[in-house]
């Protein structure tokens, strides 16, 4: 039989974390937006997206369950595709008198599948390449990944704002959708070729008993972790501010200005924050890194939360001034995103570095990454009702304050590894599961 050709990574790596953040900013970023311009109210927006991001919260529990296919390849096209369609039935959705529940039900399953995919992606990745090339290509995964941001904001949602004014609102947004679906199916069909088996292991317990057993060692492992409720804490926190600004601050964009809104169009808000936004974020992201490289996750912990925080007074500064000049937006728009950017490594680090070493390092590290889902949804659920109660001018004043607990708990709690002295540091005996 002949063995199937060994690609270069190059080949797949990149549109395989394309397809990773192109759904996920879909659900999050592009659904909201399409939501303000059918009239939902804010609340009503914060309070729907917040149930659909639980599909993020949960997938850690079914992600070991995944190890029963012959590959992590089957797993990411077939979720690729049925991502596609189901981004598709959101265009068929919005043709109905029921449009809201059935765009929101379907918004749902693209969700699920989202995450689905996020995990045997990120398996598929580390299966198929060495430690050297994994590191050699991290920089792509990220770059991509954060290019489905780029592409939704900077490119549909200027091109549905476009749409807006010539075809009407919702036969832009079904043309958006549409787009969404067949780029999901393309990258599903290329991918089917591109790419590699990443085939299962193969071990004598792989049953849906056996991964279920090694499951729940798993969870109870994760509770039983020395000061894990005081992490779990901080980990919820650090997204209080996050959340609702990343909620909220682009409805305020499109708010009426007599609301207390900028009053921007649709594809004004997607060009100021999908394009400098988006390479602000980035960059920020990037010297996060280097920053808490040099001056170690203790000494730095505090500064990334100020970071994630503080550059938030851009939005209090808007809703006050409500300037109109698309550059003075931009600017304070790249600055709360490259200081969301900059502190956000923090939490990523602090899961790696102080919640997830032990027996199971990688599935601690995916439940970790749950527990952050959960405060980000929490805040962002919570966030639309907060809004319409103080206004726009004082709900960035409150977000500004969210950020209190999560800074003064930084300083209480000690940032070293929670694994008991009896664990191994290396990640002997873990189960199959990818963040």
């Amino acid at each position: 039989m002949e063995k199937p050709a060994i690609r270069s990574p190059l080949a797949w790596v990149p549109t395989l974390y394309f397809a990773q953040g192109l759904p996920f900013f879909a659900v999050a970023l592009i659904a909201s937006l399409m939501l303000k311009s059918m009239g939902v109210p804010n609340d009503d927006i914060a309070h729907w997206t917040a149930y659909i991001g639980f599909a993020w919260v949960f997938k850690p529990l079914w992600s070991p369950f995944l190890e029963l296919a012959s590959s992590k390849k089957i797993i990411v096209v077939g979720f690729q595709l049925a991502g596609g369609v189901c981004l598709g039935l959101v265009a068929l959705a919005l043709q109905l008198p029921f449009w809201l529940s059935a765009c929101v039900a379907v918004l749902a399953l693209v969700a699920i599948c989202s995450a689905t995919h996020d995990i045997a992606c990120d398996g598929l990745y580390i299966a198929s390449l060495s430690e050297k090339q994994q590191a050699e290509y991290a920089g792509w995964t990220g770059t991509f990944f954060n290019a489905g941001r780029f592409i939704s904001l900077g490119g549909l949602v200027i091109l549905a704002g476009y749409l807006e004014k010539s075809q009407g609102v919702v036969p832009a947004w079904t043309i958006i959708f549409c787009i969404l679906a067949a780029t999901m199916i393309a990258l599903g069909l290329y991918h089917s070729w591109a790419l590699p088996p990443a085939k299962n292991v193969v071990a004598p317990d792989t049953t849906a008993a056996g991964i279920a057993s090694t499951l729940k060692d798993v969870i109870i492992d994760y509770v039983s972790k020395p000061g894990i409720w005081v992490s779990i804490l901080f980990i919820i926190l650090f997204r209080a501010g996050e959340a609702q600004i990343q909620t909220i601050g682009p409805l305020f964009l499109r708010e009426a200005r007599n609301l207390g809104g900028l009053g921007l169009s649709t594809s004004e808000v997607g060009a100021v924050y999908g394009t400098t936004g988006t390479i602000a974020f980035i960059v920020g992201s990037i010297a996060g890194g280097y920053f808490t490289s040099w001056l170690s996750l203790k000494r730095a912990i505090l500064w990334l939360i100020l970071a994630v925080n503080l550059p938030n007074v851009a939005f209090y500064f808007l809703s006050t001034y409500q300037p109109t000049d698309l550059t003075v937006i931009g600017v304070a728009l790249s600055a709360e995103m490259f200081g969301y950017g900059f502190g956000f490594v923090g939490i990523i680090l602090y899961m790696m570095q102080v919640v997830a070493p032990g027996k199971y390092q990688t599935a601690h590290y995916a439940f970790s990454t749950g527990v952050m889902q959960l405060g980000f949804v929490l805040f962002k659920y919570v966030s639309g009702t907060i809004q319409l109660a103080l206004g726009y001018q004082k709900f960035f004043i409150w977000v500004l304050l969210s950020a209190i607990p999560v800074a003064v708990l930084s300083q209480l709690i000690p940032m070293v590894s929670r694994a008991s002295k009896a664990e191994p540091s290396a990640p002997a005996q873990e189960p199959a599961t990818a963040s």
